[in-house]
């Protein structure tokens, strides 16, 4: 496959899928093959090798696009992501006062506003985007907050040392594209900034995975823009785009993996991933080495890439499994070794296992003090992945019963997960401990969790109910404790959330956790209701962001 710089990408979706099969109880994964127990069935997986190609920086276009846009912002929905009333759901347990106690939540270091709607909206022509879809990264000093559709670089006391920007800029390409869904990644070990977006060109015939790439300390300055043509005309339906794509990195390769939908119509074709060998990246190599595992599995979303802090034995992902739409209590657990043969031109080892936990479901919509309207919780799609300190990490939204409470909410359900390699790939994976973000009356959507290498986590979410304006917040779990603590709102809503149209408004897809990496702490970054001063001009996707730095150990 080819890869050339540009800039860009496009077009999300929030995807919700219905509810669960009921089971609580601590889950039993399947045995590794170190153990005792049966091993479990591994899949694997053929790539195709390939090259990329550095495009000369070009003049972007200017302009607005020359008719409103038909594509959706934020991730694109599977046929079965709807809630349902009807199914069941999972119970919270209920937490004991002095386990409570001990999982307290200490102050944020760092709390202040990040990019918003009006930043978006005086970057992109008057026009107004939802969600925001946010990204977050740091490094020497500097905080980079990438969001639909515009991006700011900050001084990690919360200054604003440039921007707002349009987000297409960072990309390198013009007003007329289209983006969504940016990531990013300081990488310590190179000193290396990274970017990623979806990127649709403006006739919506042809898509791209763009990665943009600043290999200095400083994210102030030029950036090597490159291009993975995710257009696929063979494919069906296509043309298409790779939605949501998400980021992964260790220290051999950049990871991104995306859904595949059709830019015509709601066909989905399957998940895909690209490994990009990260020293060709930020050498600035012409031709830098890729390999594309296409079509990964067909009917769930694309498995989330672990954010490595550390040096990692394998890449790895983890997954939510509810292909049906009606809940699941299953993960995948993905691990790529043999890493250095992308830069070779060779082919890595990807496979996959199933392992048992914990069960999940599509979160119903969540009440907003102030307005009729509720918003969209999403889909129970796996919202991101760490590794630190030999365990991966991950969360996602779930329907759930709060412990006290008749009511389903809309909370976070979170894994810690001990892979087990074998001489042929991933051997197994057992479940360290996991856990509910819910509470009674409350809802809590879209959470992003950090931890470190001594299992002390954070977790950042939208905190709302039909008695509180959308608000940002976050809660911590001390190492070897089996909770989160209680709900800490960094910033309170200031009001409800508005758009035009009647529908349930959009909502999240994602919130973005990184490593401190030069202290024992977590940025965090969500979406909120932020003062006037930093809503559109007209009142309508009115949202705003939230950057928050919180102690770990």
């Amino acid at each position: 496959m080819s890869l050339t710089r540009v800039g860009g990408l496009a077009v999300a979706v929030a995807a919700s899928l219905a509810t669960i099969a009921a089971m609580l109880g601590p889950a039993v994964a399947q045995a590794s093959a170190s153990g005792g127990g049966p091993s479990p069935a591994v899949t694997r997986y053929t790539g195709t090798a390939g090259v990329a190609r550095l495009v000369p920086r070009h003049k972007p276009a200017v302009g607005a696009p020359s008719a409103p846009r038909v594509l959706p912002r934020g991730a694109r929905r599977l046929p079965s992501g709807h809630y349902s009333a009807a199914e069941a759901v999972p119970g919270a347990p209920a937490t004991a006062p002095a386990a409570a106690a001990a999982a307290a939540t200490g102050s944020a270091l760092v709390n202040f506003n990040g990019v918003s709607s009006r930043d978006s909206q005086l970057t992109n022509f008057e026009q107004t985007f939802e969600p925001p879809d946010q990204g977050l990264c740091k490094g020497n000093g500097f905080v980079l907050e990438p969001v639909n559709s515009a991006y700011r670089i900050y001084r990690t006391t919360g200054k604003s040392l440039r921007g707002p920007f349009n987000i297409n800029d960072l990309f390198n390409v013009g007003g007329k594209e289209f983006t969504s869904d940016p990531r990013c990644w300081f990488d310590p070990s190179t000193q290396t900034w990274f970017a990623t977006v979806l990127f649709l060109n403006d006739s919506s015939t042809a898509s791209s995975l763009l990665i943009a790439v600043r290999h200095n300390s400083d994210p102030r300055g030029l950036w090597n823009e490159y291009s993975i043509d995710t257009t696929d005309p063979s494919g069906k339906g296509c043309p298409c785009f790779g939605d949501q794509p998400r980021i992964g990195i260790d220290q051999a390769n950049l990871y991104v993996t995306a859904d595949e939908f059709s830019i015509l119509g709601p066909q989905f074709n399957g998940a895909e991933m690209w490994a990009i060998d990260k020293s060709d990246l930020v050498n600035g190599i012409v031709s830098p080495h890729v390999v594309n595992f296409p079509h990964l599995t067909t009917d769930t979303t694309a498995p989330q890439p672990a954010l490595s802090t550390g040096r990692p034995d394998a890449e790895y992902f983890l997954s939510s499994l509810d292909s049906s739409g009606t809940g699941d209590n299953r993960i995948g657990v993905w691990a790529m070794t043999n890493r250095d043969q992308v830069g070779l031109g060779g082919m890595p080892t990807l496979s996959s296992v199933a392992i048992n936990s914990e069960a999940y479901a599509i979160p119903p919509p969540a009440p907003q003090k102030g307005a009729k309207s509720k918003l969209d919780s999403g889909d129970d799609r796996m919202q991101q992945a760490e590794y630190a300190g030999g365990t991966v990490w991950g969360e996602l939204t779930t329907a759930v019963r709060p412990a006290g409470d008749s009511t389903v909410r809309a909370g976070g359900a979170w894994f810690q997960v001990k892979p087990a390699l074998g001489s042929a790939g991933i051997a197994g994976a057992s479940i360290v401990r996991q856990g509910y973000i819910a509470a009674a009356g409350k809802y809590e959507l879209y959470p992003a969790v950090q931890p470190d290498a001594a299992g002390n986590a954070a977790v950042v979410f939208t905190l709302t109910s039909s008695g509180r304006f959308p608000s940002a917040a976050y809660a911590t779990l001390k190492a070897g404790g089996k909770h989160f603590g209680p709900a800490v709102v960094a910033a309170a809503g200031t009001g409800p959330y508005k758009r035009a149209a009647a529908n349930a408004p959009r909502w999240g897809d994602y919130s973005f956790a990184v490593p401190d990496g030069t202290s024992d702490s977590a940025w965090l970054a969500t979406e909120y209701m932020p003062p006037k001063s930093s809503q559109t001009t007209t009142g309508i996707r009115n949202w705003g962001t939230r950057v928050i730095k919180v102690p770990l150990g």
